[in-house]
């Protein structure tokens, strides 16, 4: 075998070994190729079924017919054509529109074939089927999203509820705060009616003490006195008189300063528990503002997520 036979059979030896690159190449992705005007030249079966379409249909189709109207009618189609003129190459997810009108994701990778004068004469591009993934992400992301928007919503309502019970229990504290204070007055005015009624009980021990002086005076006066002698008996009747008067007066007052301090010491418990429910009712408003403003942050990540893959 010569030199020139050498060449020739490694030569074919690497065209089959590109070939059968190629062929493998072909099998696993879906192709397609354009001329620099967006005309499709050929489309492989795996790319045509993948849009829905036979492979002899696609033959003569316009790039523009596979993207949608926002698209192809948009700046930036314009320029991913003049950057393939300009021998760009261009990778993404991209959105495309199926023969049934349904959209589909691609990861795509557009070339440009460079002719012999090493101008752009076409483009091939290379797409793999994405749609599945980036529907589970897309119902996935929904999902996120619905769920945060639901923790904002119930996080919101437990604030206001929240708010509205430490609005209450803030009257029932102040509510208890002004019990305490006409306790107190009353608590004070019960004092001074004590001291009435001592002042009262006094008088009245110094009257019926009087009395009895003057009906031993009248008794040493015989018929002189019998007069004063009557006297002295219907003041010793009305000091014994206001003296039982005193002792029901403080018999009351006692009985009223024990209420008192009942009510007092039970206003007190409620104010104490009162003061405590207010104090949590606080830290649980804080709480769920707090939960607000995680479900805030996760509404945003779900958003930014759904940016990234729209």
């Amino acid at each position: 075998m010569d030199k020139e036979q050498a060449t020739a059979l490694k030569e074919t030896h690497g065209d089959k070994k590109l070939l059968s690159l190629m062929t493998a190449i072909e099998s696993s992705l879906a192709m397609i190729e354009f001329d620099m005007e967006g005309t499709v030249l050929y489309a492989n079966n795996n790319f045509a079924s993948s849009m829905g379409y036979q492979t002899s249909e696609m033959q003569g189709m316009r790039h523009a017919s596979f993207c949608t109207p926002e698209f192809r009618n948009s700046a930036h189609y314009h320029q991913l054509w003049e950057g393939f003129r300009q021998g760009r190459a261009f990778q993404n997810k991209i959105h495309r529109v199926r023969k049934d009108g349904r959209l589909i994701w691609l990861e795509a990778t557009y070339m440009p074939i460079l002719g012999e004068d090493g101008l752009p004469s076409g483009v091939l591009k290379i797409a793999t089927n994405i749609d599945e993934r980036e529907q589970a992400a897309a119902r996935l992301t929904g999902d996120l999203l619905q769920m945060s928007e639901d923790l904002l919503h119930r996080a919101r309502e437990g604030m206001a509820r929240s708010k509205e019970i430490e609005e209450a229990v803030g009257n029932v504290v102040s509510g208890s705060e002004e019990n305490m204070a006409v306790l107190l007055q009353l608590e004070h005015q019960s004092h001074s009616i004590r001291k009435i009624v001592r002042s009262i009980k006094d008088i009245a021990s110094q009257t019926n003490l009087l009395a009895l002086n003057a009906a031993i005076e009248a008794a040493h006066a015989k018929e002189h006195g019998r007069a004063f002698a009557v006297v002295a008996s219907e003041v010793r009747k009305l000091a014994a008189q206001v003296e039982q008067a005193t002792k029901e007066a403080s018999n009351y007052v006692e009985e009223i300063e024990a209420h008192v301090r009942e009510v007092g010491e039970s206003t007190k418990r409620s104010q104490i528990f009162a003061s405590e429910s207010q104090r949590r009712i606080q830290q649980a408003v804080g709480e769920f503002q707090d939960i607000g403003k995680a479900a805030t942050e996760l509404d945003g990540k779900a958003n930014e997520i759904k940016l990234i893959l729209n």
